[in-house]
């Protein structure tokens, strides 16, 4: 079993993701660089974390136009595992992988703090080993990671089951408070309609460890490993 961690100019979680993935999960994993062309020896891939190409005129906007996203539009289409964290979820919605925007946070503030995540969906290759309903606490890290769809849009999300994870508070209640940049509806992570493209905002290779303030982060990455060695038969 083998990851791919894509590696853009101005990513910087991308080493977190490494470790999380090779020291922790004690999985093999690569770093591919953005102008790579080819991902098919790997059962799953994950954006990183960070500020590609230096955020210039929009978050994720550059980055699209890399050459490694042909390779990922190719590697969800034949059915991939592909999650995108945090400035990786925004390079997945400027290429449309998955549907909506993220904007600016709704007070202007970079927000960096471990919060509350409600799980929706407990039935995808990322959040299988989860209950339904389950609260986990994951930081955030960004400055745009407000969601936006129309209301047509979230309509078939939630029609779909693509919301996977909602932001809450410590009881799991949904609410205004417990969300912290202003994403409509709650939402903290999509999925696509075939369920093996994930984005979320919040951080979960930096929370696999206790030490870290939460272990929470491997329910994610274990739900991912466990998918994939069943579908291996390994």
């Amino acid at each position: 079993m083998k990851f791919g961690v894509i590696q853009f100019p101005g990513s910087t979680c991308d080493y977190d993701c490494f470790y999380a993935l090779r020291d922790v999960l004690k999985v093999q994993v690569d770093f591919v660089w953005h102008r790579e062309t080819n991902l098919e020896s790997y059962n799953g891939i994950i954006l990183p974390g960070g500020f590609s190409y230096g955020d210039y005129l929009r978050v994720g906007a550059i980055a699209r136009f890399s050459p490694i996203i042909k390779a990922v539009k190719k590697y969800s289409d034949d059915g991939g595992l592909v999650l995108g964290i945090c400035n990786g979820f925004q390079i997945l919605l400027e290429a449309d992988l998955l549907p909506g925007a993220l904007i600016k946070n709704n007070y202007l503030h970079f927000l960096c703090r471990y919060l509350y995540l409600k799980v929706e969906n407990n039935s995808t290759p990322y959040t299988h080993l989860c209950e339904k309903e389950q609260v986990l606490k994951i930081p955030i890290a960004h400055g745009e990671g407000n969601y936006y769809v129309d209301k047509n849009t979230l309509r078939e999300l939630i029609k779909n089951n693509q919301i996977v994870l909602r932001y809450c508070d410590a009881k799991g209640e949904i609410t205004p408070e417990a969300n912290p940049n202003g994403s409509i509806y709650n939402i903290a992570a999509v999925c696509n309609k075939r369920g093996n493209v994930l984005g979320m905002m919040p951080h979960p290779e930096r929370c696999v460890e206790d030490c870290l303030g939460s272990s929470d982060g491997k329910y994610i990455f274990n739900s991912i490993l466990d998918f994939i060695k069943k579908k291996l038969n390994i």
